[in-house]
């Protein structure tokens, strides 16, 4: 709305020049001066990139992500592949595929005008049309894929989705395919049918071919959800996602009357309203003891009726459910009784209205996205209610980024602080299956894993507590820790609007390039016995830590390097060592199994006395990051010499002391568990390349970053610093000019010097008037920002740039 854009940009001027004490709208102004809509949409695509299952497209950014639900010959192991893992495991709802796609969808052509300024259209229609794609595959004709899964290992084991097929078949599945089922729910079929009526909608032009196909697909599902009118028969969804919450017309009505909404708005057929009037409104749900329309519970994936009593005043123009509409944003704004509803249950003091603890933050959201929809369509002519309506839904959406009682944010990876424990396997990169320490100080006598591999950009957490604290919560506080696909739906169609009022630019060095925190490869190794006059046994743990991305390998191996000066000096021969394995994790044809060799010269040590012992693995792949004991393959091996030869006795001849790889640790090393038995002087190799130790030579691996996903490799090494180019002619220091570049020709309202002039230069210029130290203005954007004609920079440039970006002055005073 170009009214508010201005009053907001006005009320920021009031509040930064003392003129006013409150403002009505000082959360917008807020607002504006510090948050950036643009990069919370940009990270909220990550965490939908995150979530992908099965083969990733090129366009995913998230570089520790690889191909998951791949059998070994590399064909999908879910009867449909693609589609979005459901929260922080790794099962597939179709209901919230298709709920998520349909908010996202919803966010996007109501503000596609605004995504598309802000630059992020094609990665939202990217990551839209993935999970589009899957729910149109997912109908099979009579009836659709309701999960794939193993609800129960998937909700037990602890892992990342690169290994999860490799996990499930040893787990006593016995095979690759996982499980799935099928069903013919009214809500399911609904929400799959307005997902692809309104994906019909967004591709009418840019892909006309596909959007008749999606519509087509759309009719068809929703034909079949209003003949069956049931949610019966939900199979596994029923206990984690449980739609039939009263077993009558009540809990599929509401999707039925979402899905006709959204097919009159791709067909233009009049006969979807008609059925809202005459078969879905008359059994519209009610509130609990009472004849007043439903109006207290939010939009979310088992209750669509807000979401479609909206579209159907949007389609009809209905004063009676424009007024239905106001009831259910005024309940959630806690107007109470003076509006002639219930009081809302609890505010807290930070202003979020909390509907309970599961996901709180999801559904202030979701309301906040309904709220910014209605006030700038439905209640435009309301002009006062539909001004406090939109400022309440920023209210609760700068709730997340840190307007709250704790001063963080919810939103993962946006802001300077926000929760360090998350409940999301994937992200965890946890080798071990052992979540309960993730986040915590320590990993006790197990070592086990505490550290987050991954930041989970975009992600929007459960939330706080009813009084808006949010305490020292695990892994296993789900209520508050979890993440999922459904709540950043109406949050990110929310910010869709938010961009359209407040403007948003997306991060240019997003996402940034992640090295790993930890050796991905290690070994661990302690003398077995004490050191003998004959020989050197060794107990050892090749380990697969790998999460950049989590990955396996075939070849795998590592080396134990010894001298033999003792040996020749005692002329004797190096063929009189003998390299074997003991015992060992693995039998005789199975994966992790090991085999000894050698010795072998090691070429690196001019003096030609240092040897080596190799422990290969027939395939390992054995050594995964899955569980306690597959993240590390146990071997015992033994190099040794005869006791004595011809009679002679060798001793003197083996003396471990001085080996390259005992000197690793080996004489203080106590237990595998621990840090101490982690050998550098016992390097290992993957594919051929040292990943992990340091040769006697003294070469060690190179540490890279991965910068594409779905490879499940290594990646090239980082580029070379820059080399050093002629300085910019040095600027004068000024109280208002801070930047080295040198200025050019005045480009007149980009203060950001984008090369475009829009509300995101607002925002810059009040950010600089508020805070010029945090808040810099480029040398140029010095230049560019001072529009008024009067000298320096404060809040009337900004009003006037607003001005310029609604198209209500065509130039600024400095140019007249």
């Amino acid at each position: 709305m170009k009214l508010r854009k201005i009053t907001a940009a006005v009320s920021a001027l009031a509040l930064s020049t003392g003129v006013l004490s409150a403002f009505p709208a000082a959360t917008q102004a807020d607002a504006a001066s510090k948050y950036n809509y643009g990069e919370a949409l940009q990270k909220s695509m990550f965490f939908y990139e995150v979530q992908q299952s099965g083969k990733l497209p090129e366009w995913n950014s998230v570089t520790w992500r690889a191909d998951s639900m791949l059998k070994e010959d590399g064909t999908a192991a879910d009867i449909v592949d693609g589609g979005w893992f459901d929260a922080g495991d790794h099962f597939k709802f179709t209901l919230t595929n298709a709920y998520t796609a349909s908010v996202l969808a919803w966010g996007l052509i109501e503000y596609k005008d605004a995504v598309k300024k802000a630059g992020l259209y094609d990665l939202y229609m990217n990551n839209l049309k993935w999970g589009l794609d899957y729910i149109s595959r997912c109908d099979l004709g009579d009836e659709v894929i309701g999960t794939i899964g193993d609800d129960s290992f998937d909700h037990k084991w602890w892992g990342s989705p690169e290994v999860y097929i490799r996990k499930w078949k040893i787990m006593g599945s016995g095979v690759e395919e996982r499980p799935y089922d099928t069903m013919t729910c009214s809500t399911v079929t609904g929400y799959m049918a307005a997902a692809l009526a309104e994906g019909a909608i967004l591709l009418k032009e840019d892909d006309p071919s596909l959007s008749a196909a999606y519509l087509k697909q759309a009719e068809s599902l929703f034909k079949r959800a209003d003949t069956v009118r049931s949610d019966a028969g939900q199979g596994v969804q029923k206990g984690y996602y449980n739609i039939q919450q009263h077993g009558d017309v009540t809990d599929y009505i509401d999707e039925l009357m979402y899905a006709a909404n959204w097919l009159y708005r791709a067909t233009g057929d009049q006969s979807y309203l008609d059925k809202c009037k005459n078969e879905y409104i008359p059994e519209y749900p009610l509130e609990n003891q009472s004849t007043d329309r439903k109006y207290t519970w939010g939009f979310c994936w088992d209750d669509s009726s807000q979401a479609a009593a909206l579209l159907y005043a949007q389609n009809t123009g209905d004063e009676e459910w424009i007024t239905h509409v106001k009831r259910h944003l005024s309940y959630w704004m806690g107007k109470g009784e003076s509006a002639g509803v219930k009081k809302f249950d609890n505010i807290t003091p930070g202003g979020l209205s909390y509907l309970f603890q599961w996901g709180c933050l999801r559904h202030a959201t979701t309301t906040a996205w309904l709220a910014k929809l209605a006030s700038d369509t439905i209640l435009k002519d309301d002009a006062s209610f539909a001004s406090e309506a939109d400022q309440w839904a920023d209210k609760q959406m700068n709730y997340c980024f840190g307007d709250n009682e704790m001063g963080i944010s919810y939103v993962l990876g946006m802001g300077e602080e926000w929760p360090a424990v998350f409940h999301h396997r994937g992200a965890s990169g946890i080798h071990d299956d052992h979540w309960n320490e993730l986040g915590t100080g320590s990993g006790g006598n197990e070592g086990w894993q505490t550290e987050y591999a991954h930041t989970l950009y975009g992600a929007l957490i459960g939330g706080p507590d009813s009084k808006g604290n949010y305490g020292s919560y695990t892994v296993s506080d789900y209520q508050y820790t979890e993440v999922a696909i459904d709540y950043n739906a109406g949050y990110t169609a929310a910010l869709c609007a938010m961009i359209d009022d407040f403007g948003g630019t997306p991060l240019a060095d997003f996402p940034p390039s992640e090295v790993p925190k930890w050796d991905e490869w290690q070994v661990a190794a302690v003398l077995n016995g004490q050191p003998a006059d004959s020989y050197t046994e060794i107990k050892a743990w090749a380990m697969n830590h790998t999460a950049w991305p989590t990955r396996v390998a075939k070849d795998v191996k590592y080396r134990y390097f010894f001298n033999v000066s003792e040996l020749l000096a005692k002329g004797m021969s190096v063929d009189q060592i003998t390299v074997e394995t003991k015992a060992q994790q693995y039998s005789e044809g199975e994966q992790g199994f090991a085999k000894a060799a050698g010795p072998f010269k090691y070429e690196g040590d001019p003096t030609g006395e240092t040897y080596y012992a190799e422990i290969y693995f027939e395939d390992g792949r054995a050594i995964m990051p899955t569980g306690q004991s597959e993240h590390r393959d146990e071997v015992q091996f033994r190099i040794s010499i005869p006791d004595a030869i011809d009679g002679q006795s060798t001793a003197g001849a083996w003396d471990c002391s001085n080996d390259w790889s005992y000197l690793g640790g080996l004489e203080t090393a106590s237990d595998l568990k621990k840090s101490d038995s982690l050998n550098k002087h016992i390097t290992m190799y993957v594919d051929g390349v040292l990943v992990w130790g340091e040769e006697p030579d003294g070469t060690t691996p190179v540490i890279e970053a991965p910068t594409k996903p779905g490879t499940g490799t290594n990646t090239p090494k980082p580029t070379d610093a820059p080399k050093p180019t002629d300085a910019p002619a040095p600027v004068p220091a000024t109280e208002e000019q801070t930047s080295a570049s040198v200025p050019g020709k005045a480009k007149y309202g980009d203060a950001n010097c984008d090369t475009k002039i829009n509300v995101a230069d607002a925002v810059s210029v009040l950010q600089y008037v508020a805070n010029k130290t945090k808040y810099p203005l480029e040398a140029q954007g010095m230049i560019n920002a001072d529009v008024d004609g009067n000298p320096g920079i404060t809040g009337d440039d900004a009003l006037l740039i607003t001005k310029y970006d609604a198209s209500l002055i065509t130039k600024f005073p400095v140019e007249s």
